[in-house]
């Protein structure tokens, strides 16, 4: 028997390891401690290891901890005799970091005269990412708040999820078999052969609005999706369909449908120059106030371009209807309109988006007021104040001089009378001194008045040099550190200067009486063809509309005095927290001509 079984042993252990090195399936032969001693070919691929490394590492090194614990506890009780083999699903690290899933099956082979253990390992990462993702598509149906069920070729419903139930009424067990028709509207019976038709011929089925109907025979619009289910040979054999409950949506539509035609209802009526414009800017309605300001019909406009209407709308009126087409809402309480044949129009307008049945913007409102008349008047007005101010500033004009020339001299004539006085002892040598002094104040004072009446230091030194040098005067007649700080560079207007001036001797005047603090900051700047002023202080403050109400014209007078040079101006003020003017006066196109020509 020896004889015959020796030759057979070698082919026999050839074919075993021929198997062992040819098997798909990674096989790893190990010792009762867990150490790889044969691996084959499929076990190195399937990890990305050479049979050297893999030689050098223990069972529990292939895979994460969790894995490897109940493995090796399964290892265990096979080594310990309890068990002769076991199998698990685990996943392996591969070389380069990766994880693979493999459903291994170990054995115990103890008739070995060393009993080893034999492990077989199964790649089924493809699989186990298969129920991955076959487990997160059914959780996504199971919790989409859309109803999606499936039919087969004929129609007749095979699945239906909880999203179904809530929106048709129906529980699973009372559809499952029956044709999908039940949800569909008696007098629409041609329309479910009709989409079973394009999907059989390959089509699809896409966002199609329609009508169904719910167990409790409701009828509801919904948004209907459907696609072909294919098997594995790409044969179709079923249909998928998710249908949106887009009631409410529709509801929604159907009343700003009507709120659009009530809109136009109101333009057409309201006693108001309103014209609604689509995005187009074409007149969709207009108000019979409208067509008054503007001097044409109704049937000239409806359906016309706004601007083949207009031709001289400025460009920058087209970009705030642009922006009104992007949702803003603007508004201006009165802008020029220079308008062709020389002839100029004062508008108050407001731009407002309108939007469709579909919650977009679908054009823009505009409210119009021509107020060319009452700019007019204000022009009138206007001319009035500056008249009312020249005249002011003449008298005042008058009294400097007159201040100057004779009081101011007759005073110090008196100085030096007085001081001739100590040169004869007398009874009143012993106040020649004191009189002196206060007639010399009194020169001062009077002095400074003259300053106050009369702008001679702006005529003489200039605007920007004599309100400096009118700062500095008061600050030290008045015991204040005036801060003045100056980035003009350009040669001011007169009556620009003379503005800013009487503004900030008012201001300084308040701050001395009523801020409680030493020092005030005053700033000249120039910016883009515009001076600006501010003066500052961080004393009491006060409240500013209180103050506007009251009996005082300080901040009437600094108002009108700034709205006559084309200036604005603003004041921030409260009770303890300073107070801050800002005024911003142009040049004027006469000095911007200048400039630019310079």
């Amino acid at each position: 028997m020896g004889d015959m079984t020796a030759p057979t042993s070698k082919p026999v252990t050839r074919l075993f390891h021929d198997v062992f090195n040819a098997s798909p399936i990674g096989i790893a032969v190990e010792n009762l401690d867990g150490q790889p001693l044969f691996v084959n070919p499929a076990f190195c691929s399937m990890l990305g290891f050479s049979e050297e490394e893999l030689h050098h590492k223990h069972c529990v090194d292939f895979s994460p901890c969790e894995d490897a614990e109940r493995d090796w506890a399964l290892f265990q009780q096979l080594k310990a005799g309890s068990i002769d083999h076991y199998q698990l699903e685990k996943r392996y690290f591969r070389k380069d970091g990766s994880l693979v899933w493999g459903n291994l099956s170990v054995s115990l082979l103890s008739s070995h005269p060393s009993p080893l253990v034999i492990a077989m390992v199964e790649d089924i990462t493809d699989k186990k990412r298969a129920e991955e993702a076959q487990f997160r598509d059914a959780a996504i149906v199971e919790s989409s708040e859309d109803a999606i069920a499936s039919v087969t070729l004929d129609g007749v419903i095979v699945s239906w999820n909880p999203g179904a139930q809530r929106i048709f009424g129906y529980n699973e067990s009372e559809v499952i078999g029956k044709s999908v028709t039940i949800l569909v509207p008696p007098d629409r019976p041609n329309e479910e052969s009709e989409i079973l038709e394009t999907l059989k011929a390959g089509g699809r089925i896409d966002q199609f609005e329609t009508i169904r109907v719910t167990k409790g025979g409701e009828r509801i619009d919904v948004s209907l999706s459907v696609s072909a289910i294919k098997d594995s040979t790409g044969e179709t054999v079923g249909f998928a369909g998710i249908s949106r409950d887009i009631t409410e949506r529709k509801r929604a539509e159907e009343a700003l449908r009507a709120s659009e035609e009530r809109l136009k209802i109101f333009v057409k009526n309201v006693p108001a120059g309103v014209a609604m414009l689509d995005r187009e800017m074409r007149y969709l309605q207009v108000s019979e106030r409208w067509c008054a300001d503007y001097g044409v019909d109704a049937s000239q406009l409806l359906g016309r371009s706004h601007y083949a209407m207009f031709p001289d709308i400025p460009e920058r009126w087209k970009e705030l209807h642009r922006r009104g087409l992007e949702g803003e809402i603007l508004r201006a309480e009165e802008d020029r309109w220079d308008r062709q044949g020389g002839f100029t129009t004062w508008v108050r307008w407001e731009i407002r988006p309108w939007k469709t049945s579909k919650g977009v913007v679908g054009g823009i409102l505009i409210f119009a007021e021509d107020i060319t008349h009452r700019k007019q008047m204000e022009e009138a007005l206007s001319g009035m104040s500056r008249k009312l101010i020249q005249s002011q500033e003449q008298e005042r004009a008058r009294i400097g001089r007159e201040l100057h020339d004779d009081i101011n001299q007759r005073l110090a004539m008196l100085a030096v009378q007085l001081e001739q006085l100590q040169e004869n002892p007398s009874e009143v040598s012993n106040r020649v001194q004191e009189l002196r002094k206060e007639t010399a104040e009194i020169s001062n004072d009077v002095q400074a008045l003259s300053h106050e009446l009369h702008s001679s230091k702006l005529e003489y030194l200039g605007v920007v040099a004599g309100i400096k040098s009118w700062c500095k005067e008061f600050g030290a007649r008045q015991r204040m550190e005036i801060d003045f700080k100056n980035e003009v560079f350009s040669t001011l207007p007169f009556e620009v200067g003379i503005s800013l001036f009487r503004v900030i001797q008012e201001a300084l005047h308040n701050a001395k009486k009523h801020s409680g603090v030493g020092r005030v900051e005053v700033e000249l700047a120039e910016h883009s063809n515009e001076v600006h002023l501010s003066i500052r202080d961080s004393g009491r403050g006060f409240d500013t509309e209180a103050a506007s109400q009251g009996q005082g014209l300080g901040l009437t007078s600094m108002k009108e005095r700034v709205r006559l040079v084309n200036g604005t101006f603003a004041i921030e003020s409260k009770p303890m927290g300073g107070t801050a003017i800002h005024v911003c006066v142009p040049f004027g196109s006469d000095h911007a001509s200048q400039r630019a020509a310079g």
